[in-house]
């Protein structure tokens, strides 16, 4: 409607202008509160107003998306701003989709793909910007260069009607068909302002839109081939028919423009408009029946959509991730290869709903022990709780206030409700108790609990509360209910709680991780795509590769290793330069040493180890600590891999019966008294995983936390078999003084520690193991029946040693859950911004007042016989500064808050003013 286009035009230009760096949502609710601004100040606007109705071409949107631009409504909004803006864009792409859409559009245009590591990226600019080529600068990080500072500012000037730009010391002319693009692959960078104001920050970050519409074209291209052939064939030809309709168009209004007189009278424009008539008719025709043809594929298509939804919930649970820890980024292109592998691995099936209840599973799971294998042991319950909550919030089947009281436990300062059983209660307990109330079905719950304390009582005192039933109406609860009532009253068993969640939302193999497998991470593998240890203290994965690297025919002269450093850059890069020719492996250790080194990593890994280039055989291992500075594309491409000791007794049996030495055939029945053997090899196991458990106690466990690793285990298995091998009777002292005192012990340096050591191995190296009834024989299948989580007593503790470690795993595991969720409104509907202003006015409200220094130092003089006042005087003084300190601080705090909320429309309000 042409009576709303002024104000259509004004809210278009905002978010241009400012709108291009933020995240769906928080446009969509800039746009509507500019809406309502207009409305205040009489200026016309639609009620439906979108960027795309107002200043989006057609036939242009559709080039773009089959450009590659995904199709959803924020991804065609980024486009339009790109177009409009005067700035270069500047587009923060850590899924690399801007990036795939502007190669594909300019490249008929001889596009010209740069990066600043490059050393030739200055002539290719100066050559593109006389020629009028576009360029593509890729991977920037969070400083651009200065030398394009007057590419970005336009410094252009005139002489002899030719324009030009100075670059460096060089002055060349400039073509007004020049186009710059700029994008980084960080995910959440932080530009200073004098960068931003520079270009045109673009948010490219995908949108589940976009994802469910790309994997809804992969499933459907993987399992009906012909009919996404013929729904692309369509977009293509009907993209086509519309350039036709508006090339006509643009004719007639030409020739209408131009002719002189009577048109009637002109024949020339009277045969060209006939003729337009009738190819526009026929076109319309073809449109027609495109449409048709098009809805009857998309309604075949849309079938397979829930394997798109579910596919695109788990990404972003995925994606979430790299919150918590640097080294966990996983690329838009590895996901949908482990998506099109689980669709041609998945079982068959003609009945459609069986057949995507197949793919669903079979990706979940195989997302589920790929990513696993890269998180540290820490991480592995929290992204099962995130992927089991994300599905679930898919299905609509999450209160988001019940899940953020569980994670928070909720926030307020006052609770006027009395504590019915302080003698057990705790006020922090209670106090969550009142606030829990107030949920959606847990309504009466504080009111129940007063009445019925000692009842509460039973399920506080209990040893496992998370398996009893809740009091009277309250038995019935399930699912998160259940959780937030047990945080209030026992937050030390939410762990094993929210694994029995899991179980009954995912199945148990959610809650059981893949031990470590060197050789299926190799499988997985390519020589185009590096393998990376992501190293935690005391992990040491090199025995292991060296020894893998030996079974698969790569050890000795075919595998070459280099610890980082100092000078060591490149001697590596020529190692790597040989290796992808010869076919050989070339391991890069502490890569978390070398910092400075790592931009030129990343560029061998993207333009050296190319498939055109490399040999078949040839892997790059790296290890290296989490470090913010390890590239994110070599992260999100490689193939990573945790070496810690699992979580729990059980796994960590089970991992050492799976992995080498144990593993190998001929190590493991190459003892001459296979009983003893197995005996005190189970018994050695089974000692290693209590030592290294004993850690998550804290002080209870060991006075000095130690790295006891894999190799201690290693060499103390083969002095076993060594001794048995060479002597009649088992030598239990010798044993002992090399397991406990040199290769456990040499690690040990407090003295009760090591008598404590000492005592845990008596129980294995022991006369009395040689008995029958002393029973450690064991196998695999037995250990996959132990308890996943292990009673303190196996360690020799009592039960309420686990308390405190339980509670520190939950705060743990909430506060990695928080870390990866937005900061949005919560259930009440108040913005972070409004919660944490009221609670900065409640704190300032009851700050005491300063002491009165002078009414101080007249009760309390400062006498040589009482020396306590002047020390009185000081801490008050003390006092005093630190409330004024803490008074400022929450007025900062408040009026930030007010700010944030109000600067959003300041500018558009004055303009429009």
């Amino acid at each position: 409607m042409l009576e709303n286009l002024t104000g259509d035009v004004l809210l278009s230009s905002g978010t241009v202008a400012y709108l291009g760096a933020f995240t769906v949502d928080y446009r969509l609710k800039c746009q509507q509160q500019w809406q309502v601004l207009c409305n205040e100040k009489n200026i016309p606007c639609s009620s439906d107003f979108s960027l795309s109705n107002t200043l989006g071409d057609p036939v242009k949107i559709r080039a773009w998306q089959i450009a590659g631009l995904p199709v959803d409504s924020f991804s065609t909004d980024n486009g339009i701003i790109i177009s409009n803006s005067r700035r270069w864009a500047l587009m923060i792409d850590p899924q690399r989709q801007a990036n795939k859409w502007v190669k594909n559009m300019e490249k008929t245009n001889r596009l010209s793909v740069i990066k600043l590591s490059d050393t030739h990226y200055v002539r290719v600019l100066e050559n593109a910007i006389q020629l009028g080529t576009p360029v593509l600068l890729e991977n920037v990080g969070e400083e651009l260069d200065a030398f394009i500072e007057p590419i970005l500012l336009k410094l252009t000037f005139k002489q002899q009607g030719v324009e030009y730009i100075k670059l460096g010391e060089n002055i060349i002319e400039y073509s007004r068909d020049f186009r710059f693009y700029i994008t980084t692959c960080l995910r959440n960078p932080h530009y200073l302002p004098e960068v931003a104001v520079k270009v045109c920050l673009i948010n490219f970050v995908i949108t589940p839109l976009g994802l469910q519409d790309q994997l809804l074209g992969i499933v459907t291209a993987e399992e009906k081939p012909e009919l996404e052939e013929k729904k692309n064939e369509l977009i293509i030809e009907s993209a086509a028919n519309k350039k036709q309709l508006k090339e006509i168009e643009d004719k007639i209004l030409e020739i209408l423009s131009t002719s002189e007189g009577n048109i009637l009278e002109d024949e020339t424009a009277i045969t060209v408009l006939s003729s337009s008539k009738v190819l526009s008719e026929e076109i319309s025709e073809k449109q027609k029946i495109s449409s048709i043809t098009e809805m009857q594929i998309d309604t075949t298509r849309m079938r397979y959509k829930p394997v798109a939804v579910h596919s695109a919930v788990i990404f972003f649970c995925i994606s979430d991730l790299a919150n918590i820890e640097p080294m966990y980024q996983y690329s838009l292109i590895w996901f949908i290869n482990v998506y099109v592998q689980s669709i041609a691995k998945s079982k068959k099936s003609e009945d459609l709903e069986e057949r995507i209840k197949n793919i669903t599973e079979h990706f979940t799971v195989s997302i589920y022990n790929n990513v696993c294998r890269s998180l540290f042991e820490k991480d592995k319950l929290l992204f099962s709780l995130l992927l089991t909550i994300g599905i679930m919030k898919g299905k609509d089947q999450i209160d988001d206030e019940i899940w953020h009281f569980l994670l928070t436990g909720g926030v307020t300062l006052d609770n006027p409700h009395l504590n019915p059983a302080p003698d057990w209660l705790s006020e922090k307990s209670w106090a969550e108790l009142v606030r829990a109330s107030s949920l959606t079905n847990l309504h009466g719950l504080m009111e129940h609990v007063r009445d019925n304390s000692s009842k509460w009582k039973l399920i506080y005192d209990s040893a496992r509360p998370h398996e009893e039933a809740f009091p009277d109406a309250w038995s019935t609860l399930t699912g998160l209910d259940h959780l937030v009532i047990l945080r209030c009253l026992r937050p030390d068993k939410i762990i094993p709680a929210v694994q029995e969640f899991i179980v009954e939302n995912m199945g148990r193999t959610f809650i059981e991780p893949p031990t470590f497998d060197l050789g299926k991470s190799y499988s997985d593998s390519n020589c185009c795509a590096p393998l990376i240890f992501v190293l935690s203290p005391g992990a040491d994965p090199m025995a292991g590769l060296l020894k893998f690297a030996d079974d698969v025919g790569m050890g000795g002269a075919s595998i070459q290793t280099i610890s980082l450093g100092q000078g060591q850059g490149p001697i590596a890069a020529k190692m790597i330069s040989q290796a992808i020719t010869d076919g050989t492996w070339v391991v890069l250790q502490n890569c978390h040493l070398a910092t400075s080194w790592m931009p030129a990593l990343e560029k061998i890994c993207e333009e050296v180890i190319v498939p055109e280039n490399t040999n078949e055989k040839f892997r790059l291992w790296l290890t290296s600590y989490p470090s913010e500075k390890f590239p994110v594309s070599i992260l999100q491409n490689g193939i990573k891999m945790t070496n810690e000791p699992p979580k729990g007794v059980r796994v960590n049996l089970l991992r050492s019966y799976l992995t080498d030495p144990i593993s190998d055939p001929v190590f493991f029945t190459g003892c001459q008294k296979p009983e003893m053997w197995q005996k005190l090899l189970f018994g050695l196991c089974f000692f290693h995983a209590v030592v290294q458990e004993r850690r998550n106690f804290g002080p209870l466990g060991w006075n000095i936390p130690y790295e006891f690793n894999e190799s201690d285990l290693r060499i103390s298995m083969q002095q076993i078999q060594m001794f048995l091998n060479e002597y009649e009777e088992v030598p239990f002292e010798a044993l002992t003084y090399l397991t406990g005192e040199c290769n456990y012990g040499g690690r040990v340096t407090d003295d009760k520690d090591r008598r404590l050591l000492l005592s845990l191995l008596s129980v294995v190296y022991s006369k009395d193991i040689e008995q029958d009834k002393y029973m450690l024989t064991s196998y695999i299948e037995y250990i996959r029946n132990l308890p996943i989580i292990t009673h303190p007593e196996v360690f020799g503790l009592h039960e309420n040693a686990d308390i405190t470690k339980d509670n520190q795993e939950t705060n743990q595991l909430f506060h990695g859950v928080l870390l990866t969720l937005p900061r949005e409104a919560g259930g009440s509907g108040k913005s972070s911004q409004e919660t944490v202003e009221e609670l900065a006015q409640d704190i300032l409200s009851k700050l005491p007042s300063d002491f009165d220094m002078e009414v101080v130092m007249k009760t309390y003089p400062v006498l040589y016989e009482e020396s306590m006042n002047t020390v009185l005087r000081q801490e008050l003084i003390r006092f005093n500064r630190y409330g004024s300190v803490f008074c400022v601080a929450l007025l900062i705090l408040k009026y930030a808050c007010v700010y944030q909320r109000l600067t959003t429309y300041k500018t558009f309000t004055i303009r429009c003013s």
